[in-house]
Parts: structure tokens; C-alpha cells; sequence
């Protein structure tokens, strides 16, 4: 594409050079730089791309895009200003990569809980009305059915709209995407246009990059913000803070509930480990789910299918059949009689929500025993609370270890033991370090009829060890220990 045509994506302050060359590629790793690429320099919270402008223009850069000039400009080199590179990033890549959002329906689901599964639904259920679809996801990105594996819940604005792209390139009809805070606070989805947002719900997260929970709060309404007239906005009416999200949208707003008057409303009929029988907009339908924040996601589904012109009848058929996704609340039987679940749930909120389920379902004598732990190098502040929604709902408790990334496993072990300060607490908890070793002895304790929550991990196949991932399947542990083939 040649630079003149993609600099009508941005606004530049002034332009150094001839804008008429090709440009090969975009990039803001300039170790990615290849010959005829451009490079924009982005000013980072721990490094400013800036400095490396000198390396990009040595492997091939043609073209830079920066907020500050160099002294010096190279010789055969573009350089275009701008107010804000970072800002920049998201238009320009979306340009370059054949405005991808305008052949595609692109919608959004952000907040604390339940983003994987809503979006993966979405995806799944479109797929079976017929259409080729796409997938950006904490799990895994599809373009139709092809996998390609994902690193964060929103790439940066270059491989997003790469992907987005490919996406268009193949036909996809729509695109359904986890929306991150943090690709909200760093502009990754920039100029991308949206069909429509859902809001699953609010809870403390990500406090270590954010600092407050309002900054937090306030990136995810940001999302909503930027949707535009004609797209749909749904929103949690159960969560207090549903509608503060979509006050500013100009999106036609759409509400959900399980307790309020609301445009689409659900109840929990008939459930078990096996599923749930349930009434959605006073239609009854048999789903295999568990929980009340699954009826929450699936009302959510439901809500958005409708919003994209699906029939009400042709969207419930869809919900009977569908799955839960790969680590959330997934179960595990052993032939004796213990029901094992391996949940993703790794903050306070969403571990009260997977054992108020368990402990609604379980039938007594069974007992309810949690494995638990909290990541490394992460918001130490919920590392109490954790271990505090742990021994509230449970029989017995073990703390373990999560990703330690760079931390000591046992300080972060040691920080959620200092939440549990009553004796009787203290007496139903036990500390494992290596997370192996705590789920095989939750498994040798529990007796026929007790569950065992496994969290944290959910879906990911791996431990982070000093900056190592390491493979480490919680499923493949419960059923090494459950004596159960793979």
C-alpha cells in the first residue's frame, strides 16, 4: 500500500520526505522490521519505541511514524509526526489491513467474568445457524475452524487487525471478540468499528496495571463509548455498575437479568451437575450448564443473537446444544462417585460465584473441597480475598500455587493465608506448594459425594515458573489421580 493512501488513516502534524513509496508492512517490535516496512514508534510504560527508530531504519524500515523527530533524519527515509503514535497504531493498522471491520460484524464482550465463554458461544452458535465466523479469545483465536493459538485476551492492534483481516479474507460473516480493559486503556481496538458490546459484569482485576478500581471501571466503559449510532449495546442490569457502562453509548442499549424487569429476562427452572432446565423470555429450554452466572452468560448470548436478527425459537435450539467452554466449570467423574471441577475462576468474585453453584447443587454429607491459588507478579490485593472466598463456602480448603511467573510461590501462598485469621478457618486449610501434589491430595480426600473445585486455571495447559511455562493440565491431573484415560 502505498503511504499516501495509508496516512489517510491518521492526522500527521507534518511529514519529512515523499509519501509516494510502497509500504510492505507495519509493525511496533522493531525487531520485526523487514525491508520496506514502517515503524511506528510507540512511547511504552517500560520502554519508548523512540530509541529504537535507529534499529528499525537499519533492518529495512521506509517509513517512520513518531510523536517526537530525531536531530538527524536518515537519508531515503519518511517521517511523518503525529500527536499521538499510540492512538495511531490501531487506524493505521486497520487501513493497511483492508479495513477488515467494515466487511465483517465485529461484537465486542468486556467485563471481569465471562467474556471467554460469552464470545466462544457466540461464535459456536453462529457457526451452527451457518456462517463463517471468527474468534479473538483468551483460549484460542479461530478463523472459521482453523485454530491459531493466542498469547493475551486482545493481540496488539497490528496482529488484531492481521487476524481481522484474514478473517475477512475468508469470507467470515461476523467476528466475535473478548475486549480486555487493557486493550481499552491502550487503544489496541482503535479504529476498529463495532456491530455491538456486552457488559458481563464488574469485580476487582488487574489493579496492578490500573492502581484504582474506577480506572479500571472507567476502561471498560470506554469500550461503550466508542460504539457507535446503529450498533446494539446489552448490558447486565444485575450488576450495579450495567448501566453506568452504557450512559454515554450512542448504541441502542439492551438490558439482561435473572431478578429485574429487563429486555431479556431468564429463571432457573430444574439443575444438576448435568445441566439446567430453564425459562428464557418465558420460553423453556434444557441447557447443559450449571450456575447462575452461566444462566447470566447465556442470557447474554441469547440477548446479542436477537440483537443480530435471529429468531428467538432458532437461538434457544442453538443454547440446548451447546457446551461449556474448556475450563469453565467443567466436571470430571471418578468411578467412585466424586464429581471434580476445573474452573478458570482466579478472582474473589468469580470464585464465589462457582461455589455458590456447587454448594446449591451438592447434596449433603458431600463436602465441597477447593484448590486455589493466586498468580504471580499480579494484584497482590485480592490474594487475601481469595483465600477468603475459599473457606467461606468450603468443607476444606488447599492453597497452592497458580502462575508464580517471577514470584516465591510460597510468598504468594503466604500472602493468602494472612486473609484467613479465625482458628476455625484456619483448621480446613492446608498449604501445598507444588500444585500437582495439592490436587492429588484433595483427590485422595474427597469421598463419594464430595465435589472438588480446581481454580484458577481453567483452560490453560501450562505453569509459569521464573518467566517458564512449564505443562502442567489440571484435567490431566484429576484424571492421573482418578485412575481415568484421557
Amino acid at each position: 500500500m502505498l503511504l499516501s493512501e495509508l496516512l489517510k488513516a491518521v492526522q500527521p502534524i507534518q511529514v519529512t520526505g515523499t509519501t509516494d513509496i510502497d509500504v510492505t508492512d507495519i509493525q511496533i517490535d522493531s525487531r520485526r522490521i523487514q525491508a520496506g516496512a514502517l515503524f511506528v514508534a510507540v512511547p511504552g510504560t517500560q520502554v519508548d519505541g523512540h530509541t529504537y527508530i535507529p534499529k528499525a531504519i537499519e533492518l529495512g524500515a521506509r517509513a517512520i511514524v513518531c510523536q517526537t523527530l530525531p536531530t538527524s533524519c536518515a537519508e531515503g527515509v519518511t517521517y511523518v509526526q503525529v500527536a499521538d503514535s499510540e492512538g495511531a497504531v490501531g487506524p493505521l493498522a486497520h487501513h493497511f489491513f483492508g479495513d477488515p471491520t467494515e466487511k465483517l460484524d465485529l461484537i465486542g464482550v468486556t467485563g471481569t467474568n465471562g467474556k471467554t465463554t460469552i464470545a466462544t458461544l457466540l461464535y459456536k452458535m453462529f457457526r451452527i445457524f451457518g456462517y463463517k465466523c471468527g474468534l479473538v479469545s483468551t483460549v484460542c483465536n479461530y478463523i472459521d475452524d482453523k485454530a491459531i493459538p493466542t498469547e493475551h485476551t486482545t493481540p496488539d492492534p497490528i496482529t488484531l487487525n492481521r487476524l481481522l483481516g484474514q478473517m475477512a479474507d475468508e469470507g467470515c460473516r461476523f467476528a466475535f471478540m473478548e475486549v480486555s480493559s487493557h486493550s481499552v486503556a491502550q487503544r489496541r481496538i482503535g479504529g476498529l468499528k463495532f456491530r455491538g458490546g456486552l457488559f458481563t459484569n464488574l469485580t476487582r482485576d488487574h489493579l496492578d496495571y490500573h492502581k484504582t478500581f474506577e480506572a479500571y471501571r472507567d476502561a471498560k466503559k470506554g469500550f461503550f463509548d466508542l460504539l457507535p449510532k446503529g450498533a446494539f449495546a446489552v448490558t447486565n442490569a444485575d450488576d450495579k455498575n450495567g448501566l453506568f457502562m452504557t450512559q454515554n453509548t450512542k448504541a441502542e442499549v439492551k438490558t439482561y437479568s435473572l431478578r429485574a424487569m429487563a429486555d431479556f429476562r431468564a429463571r432457573i427452572l430444574e439443575e444438576s451437575f448435568e445441566g439446567m432446565t430453564l425459562d428464557i423470555c418465558g420460553r423453556e429450554v434444557c441447557v447443559q450448564f450449571i450456575g447462575r452466572f452461566n444462566v447470566s452468560n447465556l442470557l447474554a448470548v441469547y440477548g446479542a443473537a436477537i440483537c443480530l436478527g435471529k429468531q428467538p425459537e432458532d437461538v434457544l435450539v442453538a443454547l440446548s446444544t451447546l457446551r461449556p467452554v474448556n475450563g469453565r466449570f467443567e466436571t470430571i467423574r471418578s468411578r467412585e462417585g466424586v464429581t471434580a471441577i476445573v474452573d478458570y475462576a482466579h478472582t474473589p468474585d468469580a470464585l464465589d460465584n462457582v461455589l455458590t453453584t456447587v454448594n446449591e447443587i451438592l447434596k449433603k454429607p458431600g463436602q465441597c473441597i477447593t484448590v486455589c491459588g493466586a498468580g504471580g507478579n499480579r494484584d497482590k490485593g485480592k490474594r487475601p480475598l481469595m483465600a477468603q472466598s475459599a473457606v467461606r463456602a468450603s468443607d476444606r480448603v488447599i492453597i497452592t500455587s497458580d502462575n508464580p511467573r517471577f514470584e516465591e510461590p510460597q510468598a504468594i501462598i503466604d500472602d493468602m493465608l494472612a486473609g484467613i485469621t479465625s482458628a476455625e478457618d484456619k483448621r480446613k486449610v492446608l498449604s501445598i506448594v507444588d500444585r500437582r501434589e495439592a490436587i492429588r491430595t484433595a483427590c485422595m480426600m474427597a469421598q463419594p459425594g464430595d465435589v472438588i473445585l480446581i481454580a484458577g486455571k481453567g483452560h490453560e495447559d501450562y505453569q509459569e515458573v521464573c518467566g517458564v511455562k512449564h505443562h502442567f493440565d489440571d484435567h490431566e491431573v484429576v484424571r492421573e489421580a482418578f485412575g481415568i484415560q484421557a
